[in-house]
């Protein structure tokens, strides 16, 4: 890509969520060397939370706790020449960047702060008219401003909604000066956002949350507290994902591959820098706790912007009867036609209600709770007096003339609000993305020089299936590893094998059809099957399964987290070979 560059970039994770550990910041700077030091604060729901903030206060809509962890971490970052990059801006990066210089000046440490603004689409008359109730609505900006931010000579950049992998694309587009006329300009910055898609959910990559746990990795690690991923980033776009030496966890190929498919659809990972083409990506072990990550191929990006839009949806309430015993199905019966007869008889019925019997009992059991099962009532309706009263009071009054055994986990509350995420697509080239310097300059991006509609990858050619030969029922888990997670009402999980045998199984066995088979929850949604030969993996996206997303708290799970554990535990017929 043109002149030499300098060496790689050794960039760092501390926070995958708003909540995430908070020793986190500490213990990376002190770890062991670092560049930069990023953290991501922002999720779906977060940007709820943060609306919801911002309506009490509006001074507020930031990660409260990224300031604390700067207390000590500016101190830390000024003593060895780490720069800070972070998204908790969330909802108003500006005046965190003000309590940033604030703090700083308090605890006496000398850092120039800079942030990014424009994703914040709140006001826009285009947006304003579509949804008019949105709390919030945000483009998902690339990283050029973090770029222009950290060219200015700023020590801590903090950023609104910008995508997860931005908070490494910016950082390398500074540190190497890649330009849009270098060749290889799009397969470097694909191979930046494979690097941030991988240091994003933090200990995911470390062996957190991780399929193959219980002793089946390439080495036996100490996941009690694994440590926070770091990626060395080389001027081409390759990478290799590592941690600090003595942290706990692991980095292998397992741990890389599960975090590579987390919140993936398609061979096309798109993002407002460049699109990434899964499908080319190698995975290479290259040491204990060192993967290699090369061959990542790029495109430029789609010339549409995803923008999340956050509202309230309605009001929601919650009961779970505990079934003890003896006739669950008849106690069960019996409640829920006692409540529902106290709804037909109030003024107003909620709009939705949900009955869900999970048989968590057990015959003969030797203690009361593994006798119990577990009945849930959700309720949903646009007015809080809908969810209230005529929720609680009904199953109060029924302490006394129900079931045998009759108790709740909870006592019944009065409702709260519920939310809903929803995306829509704009213009980039509409976006006004602005760098805020440190001395207060406004610098505009522009917006992407190239664009490219995204289209489907036609299906790759699968290997030669399996020979015939005996197999065993058996679970799915025994043999192949997964991931879930949520996008809005969609759920994705990705499931990948260790062999080069047991790819040619599945390859041809875990098809859409199956799928619906295995996943009852599923089987009148519509899904869709990508194949990643590189990764022996098959990534699924379940269109609906979620309803409105994770704050509507539609389902059980959800953010689909344990949707991928639960396809591992089904039971299908399974070459002996494989077990």
């Amino acid at each position: 890509m043109g002149e030499p560059k300098p060496g790689p970039l050794r960039i760092g994770n501390a926070s995958g969520f708003y909540g995430d550990r908070f020793d986190a910041v500490r213990e990376m700077l002190t770890g062991g060397g670092l560049d930069v030091l990023t953290g991501d604060y922002l999720a779906e729901l977060t940007m709820l939370i943060l609306g919801r903030d911002r309506m009490k206060d509006a001074r507020l809509g930031y990660a409260k706790t990224f300031l604390r962890q700067l207390e000590e971490g500016l101190g830390l970052a000024h003593e060895r020449g780490v720069r800070i990059v972070a998204n908790a801006g969330g909802l108003n990066p500006a005046g965190l960047a003000d309590a940033v210089r604030e703090l700083a000046e308090r605890v006496g440490v000398p850092v120039r702060v800079a942030h990014v603004e424009g994703d914040d689409l709140t006001g826009r008359a285009d947006i304003a008219a579509r949804f008019p109730d949105a709390l919030a609505a945000n483009a998902y900006l690339g990283g050029g401003g973090i770029a222009e931010c950290l060219r200015a000579g700023a020590d801590v950049v903090v950023t609104g909604r910008v995508t997860d992998a931005a908070l490494v694309t910016g950082p390398a587009q500074w540190h190497f000066g890649w330009r849009p006329d270098d060749p290889g300009y799009h397969d470097a910055l694909a191979g930046a956002v494979i690097a941030g898609h991988l240091l994003e959910c933090g200990t995911q990559t470390t062996g957190g949350n991780y399929a193959f746990f219980a002793g089946h990795h390439e080495q036996a690690p100490d996941l009690r507290r694994p440590g926070f991923p770091l990626a060395e980033l080389y001027a081409d776009g390759s990478s290799v994902i590592t941690k600090h030496p003595g942290t706990g966890g692991v980095v292998d190929l397992g741990t890389v591959t599960a975090q590579l498919l987390y919140e993936t659809g398609g061979a096309r990972y798109a993002g407002p820098d460049a699109t990434a083409r899964l499908d080319s990506v190698r995975l290479t072990r290259e040491g204990p706790d060192r993967v290699r990550i090369s061959g990542v191929r790029g495109e430029a990006p789609p010339p549409t912007l995803k923008t999340g839009l956050a509202r309230l949806g309605g009001w929601r309430n919650e009961v779970v009867f505990v079934l003890t015993g003896l006739d669950i199905e008849a106690k069960a019966e019996l409640v829920q036609a006692q409540v529902e007869d106290a709804f037909g008889r109030a003024k107003s019925r909620p709009a939705e209600v949900r009955w869900e019997l999970a048989r968590t009992d057990k015959p003969d059991a030797a203690t009361e709770e593994t006798a119990s099962a577990l009945l849930r009532l959700v309720v949903r309706d646009p007015d809080a007096a809908a969810v209230g009263r005529v929720v609680s009071g009904a199953a109060i009054e029924l302490a006394l003339g129900s079931y045998p055994g009759f108790h709740v986990t909870a006592p019944p509350g009065k409702g709260a609000p519920y939310g809903v995420f929803d995306a829509a697509y704009v213009d980039a080239a509409s976006i006004e993305h602005i760098a805020v310097t440190p001395e207060g300059q406004r610098l505009t991006v522009p917006p992407p020089h190239r664009t490219r509609e995204l289209a489907p990858v036609p299906e790759p050619e699968l290997p030669a299936p399996l020979l015939p030969g005996p197999v065993r029922r058996a679970p799915l888990g025994l043999v192949a590893g997964a991931r879930s997670g949520d996008k809005g009402g969609d759920a994705n999980v990705g499931v990948w094998v260790r062999t080069d045998e047991a790819w040619r199984w599945l390859a041809h066995e875990l098809t859409v059809r199956r799928l619906r088979e295995l996943l009852p929850e599923a089987a009148d949604l519509d899904i869709e099957r990508h194949v990643l030969p590189n990764l022996r993996a098959l990534n699924f996206v379940i269109r609906g399964l979620l309803g409105d997303g994770v704050a509507s708290q539609a389902r059980f799970d959800p953010q689909a987290k344990g949707l991928g554990e639960w396809l591992r535990a089904r039971h299908i017929e399974i070459p002996e070979s494989l077990l």
